[in-house]
């Protein structure tokens, strides 16, 4: 699975975004996107999270934050 972008800070980096690259969140993964992946969202604002199930709690690292989402990869389950 792959989600376009370029270079680390994303596509369009938004500093009004509600998360930053590099810092871990704690969410509930509220459903499963198309590809798989766990959706989770920061005062609205949606991260994906692979390798995660709905309804998990999980703590998350960003890597890459756009305009319109972020994703994250797994800290713990």
């Amino acid at each position: 699975m792959s989600y376009s972008y370029s270079g680390r800070r994303g596509f369009g980096f938004n500093r009004n975004q509600p998360v930053e690259v590099d810092k871990e969140y704690e969410a509930r993964i509220e459903e499963i996107s198309t590809r798989g992946d766990g959706i989770a969202k920061i005062e609205g604002f949606v991260i994906f999270v692979p390798n995660t199930k709905q309804g998990e709690q999980v703590k998350f690292k960003v890597t890459r934050v756009g305009n319109r989402f972020a994703i994250g990869e797994l800290v713990q389950a």
